[in-house]
């Protein structure tokens, strides 16, 4: 990892209920004046539609038209660009988180851990890998929304193999203590930095969503913290303070050592 700025753009907004046009416009004139000036941006859980329940009506193929928008974003940027939408491969839905890149590659993660209360478990089917992306000197897992609540999907081992937790999010607002608390515990827990984006607005089911995206660094302090206000945060990681950090206090020398189970 290089002793470089890595700058991150959480970009926090209400989402156009089933819309994914509406919605990629929206977003694509929100980032322009962000070109060339970060180094990855990260949207909301299922920006395209909303925390939808309705896959069978709304899901985009894989590789479809947002993974083609979200590569001509990333060139547009020079940045990476992330968030998850409804999808379908093959004969089954995913909330897929897709991250995009200048370069034009795309790597994916499927969401593991289902809302069951909204009866996500029954509409789309749990993904089983863990990823890890490297880009521009920082070593990113992306997760969403519900996986925040398994600190164990995040700690994985007791070694670094990342440096930045993404979380992207429609995580409504009765529940915003618990999506703010748990952001800063796992910095603090994993020693790494955290993002979290979330949405704002209410959804097309009645749900409201109050945002409170957030950028935490491995102590648990706050670099950026958006509130309820719609538009872009700027967070600037410094990643040789966080090996600083890590070697000044090694607590991930005493982790638990486990192995995950189905």
């Amino acid at each position: 990892m290089t002793n470089r700025a890595f700058t991150v753009a959480l970009a926090q907004s209400p989402l156009a209920w089933h819309d994914p046009q509406a919605n990629r416009a929206h977003f694509a004139a929100l980032l322009a004046p962000f070109a060339g000036r970060v180094d990855l941006v990260v949207l909301p859980e299922m920006f395209t539609t909303g925390f939808t329940m309705e896959p069978h009506t709304i899901a985009e193929a894989a590789g479809g038209e947002t993974q083609a928008w979200l590569l001509e974003q990333a060139r547009r940027l020079d940045a990476a660009v992330t968030g998850s939408i409804a999808c379908r491969d093959a004969d089954r839905y995913f909330n897929r988180l897709l991250w995009a890149t200048p370069d034009g590659a795309v790597r994916h993660y499927d969401k593991r851990h289902l809302f069951r209360m909204a009866g996500e478990h029954e509409r789309y089917s749990p993904g089983r890998e863990s990823v890890v992306v490297d880009w521009r000197g920082l070593r990113c897992a992306p997760q969403v929304c519900y996986d925040l609540r398994f600190p164990v999907w995040a700690r994985r081992r007791p070694s670094f193999d990342y440096d930045l937790l993404v979380y992207v999010a429609n995580w409504p607002s009765p529940r915003r203590e618990a999506w703010r608390a748990l952001l800063i515990a796992r910095a603090i827990e994993n020693q790494s930095y955290v993002v979290g984006v979330n949405r704002i607005g209410k959804d097309g089911t009645g749900l409201d969503y109050s945002g409170d995206s957030l950028a935490v660094d491995p102590r648990g302090r706050l670099l950026a913290d958006a509130r309820e206000a719609p538009g872009v945060a700027l967070a600037t990681l410094d990643v040789a303070a966080l090996n600083e950090f890590r070697d000044r206090f090694p607590a991930h020398r005493d982790a638990d050592r486990f192995t995950l189970a189905e």
